[in-house]
């Protein structure tokens, strides 16, 4: 059956009405359709442009289908209608037309130096391994590879890039051969700006980024996702490291502080800034509202620029039309307008995905 929703639809602030056949969308009247929403601001579902389905809480990889179900609904239920996940140790292409959970962006597994990340998450290859490795990966995803840039590293008492510069420059070489693009877990200023300079498309966190970086990104079109809320748990990682790395957790409590600067930094330069709370291991799911709205408090981006960053403009950058015509019939609505009162995006009135009401 087809569905009417009428309401204010942002970012064109106007009152429409909009159909939805089966999974598009129409502005021209389909008679009999049942009116969902009537009233309210309409946005086309919220992003998460950072989460981990294939990550169950704690850090271990989940180990069946339906636990990506779970982790996936619990995202949608908050409205996340559309989802990039940023390394998974479990493949689920199945996943990516299921009726009821949100539209997926993948990448395959992390491509990670050898014993220096999370067990049992990444694919761990040494430097002569990477290249190929990353082309692997990316035909295990659906358009991204993700690369760990840096982790600490013992031996050094602190964060280190992963590999050296010339093999990072061609794992971003190789997913560009392979036809996707490329996502960097960055913590360190070293690591970043290997990556930045190589031409990676997204920087995930990104907490040691210089001004000049971020002029270079904003030239370049380099995607920031921060994490925010992820950078919150920096003071937990550097309380537990203090004994034997004193070094390292002097250093992530001064990447946690600068951070909101850098972000607004980032922002006013231009910079495209997507929302993502990196969901899995640490940072539970759902919690898309919350990121918002530390951009927005923390960061000093708008509420409008905070709605674009998790709404329309993400969908666009991950390839998932919004509310236009032959567009995805995914939609949220708000019963007050979220541009006044950010904290609205925690209750959606209505959520609709693929043409089905899911609230």
């Amino acid at each position: 059956m087809a569905l009417h929703v009428r309401g204010v639809f942002l970012p064109d602030d106007e009152v429409r009405d909009v159909w939805l056949v089966g999974d598009r969308v129409t502005f021209e009247p389909v008679p009999g359709a049942e009116t969902v929403a009537d009233g309210g601001f309409v946005l086309p579902g919220l992003t998460d442009a950072h989460c981990h389905i294939g990550i169950a809480r704690g850090g271990s990889p989940i180990t069946s289908l339906d636990q990506a179900r779970e982790l996936a609904r619990i995202d949608r239920d908050a409205g996340v209608l559309a989802i990039r996940d940023a390394g998974s140790p479990y493949p689920y292409p199945e996943l990516e037309d299921e009726p009821d959970l949100p539209r997926l962006a993948r990448a395959g597994r992390h491509v990670a130096p050898p014993k220096r990340y999370l067990r049992d998450i990444g694919v761990e290859v040494g430097a002569a391994e990477v290249a190929a490795t990353v082309a692997a990966q990316a035909a295990a995803g659906n358009g991204w590879v993700k690369l760990v840039g840096d982790w600490i590293d013992r031996g050094v008492g602190d964060l280190a890039p992963a590999w050296d510069a010339d093999t990072m420059t061609a794992a971003v070489a190789a997913a560009h051969a392979a036809g996707v693009r490329a996502a960097v877990h960055t913590f360190s200023e070293s690591a970043v700006e290997i990556m930045v300079r190589a031409g990676v498309d997204s920087v995930e966190h990104g907490t040691g980024l210089s001004l000049d970086l971020i002029d270079l990104m904003a030239r370049q079109g380099t995607a920031l996702v921060p994490t925010m809320i992820n950078i919150r748990t920096f003071g937990h990682i550097a309380e537990q490291a203090r004994p034997k790395f004193p070094g390292y957790a002097d250093h992530m409590l001064a990447l946690r502080d600068r951070f909101p600067e850098v972000v607004r930094a980032a922002h006013e330069a231009g910079v495209p800034i997507y929302v993502g709370t990196d969901a899995g291991g640490g940072i539970d799911h759902g919690l898309a509202a919350e990121e918002m709205l530390l951009l927005h408090e923390q960061a000093g981006m708008s509420a409008t620029d905070v709605l674009a960053a998790a709404s329309w403009r993400a969908r666009e950058w991950l390839g998932f039309p919004g509310l236009v015509e032959g567009g995805l019939a995914d939609l949220v609505v708000y019963p007050e307008d979220p541009r006044r009162d950010l904290r609205v995006v925690r209750t959606p009135s209505r959520i609709v995905l693929r043409g089905r009401v899911v609230r």
